[in-house]
C-alpha cells in the first residue's frame, strides 16, 4: 500500500508540474524551434523586452488582476460578513445564490452575459469592462474562503472589545480584520491568480488597447509555440511563486505571533 502511493504521489507531481518545468528550462533554448534543444541562451528574454505587443498585454494583465483582485476581497469579506453576521435575513436565499453562482455557471454563460449588459448600457469595452467581469467572477472565491473562516470564528473576542467600549467599527480593524486576515489575503491570491489567468471573460468583454496576455499568448500559438511565450511564461510563474512564498512566511509570522500571545 506504501509503495501504491508513493508511486500515485509521484505521478500526480509529475503530471501537474512536468510540463511547467519544461516551459521554464525551454525558456532558456537558443534554438528558435522550441521542442529542438540547441543550448543553453538568454536570447529570448532580451528579445522579450523589445516585443511591445506582449509587454503591453502583460502590463494590462497586471494592472487589471491588482484591481479586480483588490475589489473583489473587499466585495467578498463583506458578503461573507453578511451572510454569517446577520443570520436567517430576508433574501438570504436569494443573496447567497447570487453570491455563489459565478462557482457554477460556464465562463462562456457569464462572459455573454456581461457582454450584453456592457451592451445594453452603453459602457465603452477596454480595461474597466475585463475588470468589473474579473471582480464578478473571482469575488464568490474570496467570499467562500473568508466564509469558512468566519464560521469558526470565536465572537466573544469581539463582545469583550465591544465591552471595554469599542465600536463596532473599531472592532472590526482591531480584533476581527487581523484573525481573519490569512483567509482575507488567502482570497486576494486566489482572485489575484484567476485573474491573471483568465481568458474566456477577458475575450468576451474587452475592447481596443485592452488585450490581455493569455489573449495575446493564444492568438501566438495558433500560429505556433515561440520561445517568447515560454520566456514570459516564465517569469508570471517566478512572480506568483514569489508572492506565494511571501504570503505563506507572513501568514505562518503572523501565527506564530499569536501563538506566543496566547501563551503569554
Amino acid at each position: 500500500m506504501t509503495y501504491f502511493n508513493v508511486t500515485s504521489l509521484v505521478l500526480g507531481f509529475a503530471f501537474l508540474y512536468l510540463p511547467i518545468a519544461l516551459l521554464v528550462i525551454y525558456s532558456f533554448n537558443d534554438s528558435r524551434l522550441v521542442s529542438v534543444w540547441g543550448g543553453f541562451s538568454t536570447r529570448w528574454y532580451r528579445e522579450l523586452w523589445q516585443n511591445e505587443a506582449l509587454l503591453e498585454a502583460a502590463w494590462v494583465t497586471v494592472r487589471v488582476a491588482l484591481v479586480s483582485s483588490t475589489a473583489a476581497t473587499v466585495l467578498g469579506t463583506m458578503a461573507a460578513l453578511a451572510l454569517v453576521r446577520f443570520g436567517r435575513f430576508r433574501g438570504r436565499t436569494l443573496f447567497a445564490g447570487l453570491v455563489y453562482a459565478p462557482l457554477v455557471m460556464p465562463e462562456v454563460i457569464l462572459g455573454l452575459s456581461l457582454l450584453l449588459l456592457f451592451v445594453a448600457v452603453g459602457l465603452d469595452r477596454g480595461f474597466w469592462t475585463v475588470t468589473l467581469a474579473h471582480i464578478s467572477f473571482t469575488m464568490c472565491f474570496v467570499a467562500v474562503v473568508v466564509q469558512s473562516r468566519l464560521v469558526t470564528f470565536d465572537r466573544s473576542l469581539e463582545e469583550a472589545a465591544m465591552d471595554l467600549g469599542a465600536t463596532p467599527l473599531r472592532t472590526f480593524y482591531s480584533v476581527t480584520l487581523p484573525i481573519i486576515f490569512p483567509a482575507v489575503a488567502a482570497g486576494w491570491l486566489l482572485a489575484f491568480t484567476l485573474s491573471l489567468d483568465d481568458l474566456v471573460l477577458a475575450s468576451f468583454t474587452t475592447g481596443p488597447g485592452a488585450t490581455t496576455l493569455p489573449m495575446r499568448i493564444y492568438s501566438q500559438v495558433r500560429l505556433g509555440v515561440t520561445p517568447e511565450i515560454n520566456a514570459v511564461s516564465t517569469i508570471f510563474i517566478a512572480a506568483v511563486t514569489l508572492i506565494v512564498i511571501a504570503a505563506s512566511l507572513a501568514m505562518k509570522r503572523q501565527f506564530v505571533a499569536e501563538r506566543n500571545g496566547a501563551r503569554t
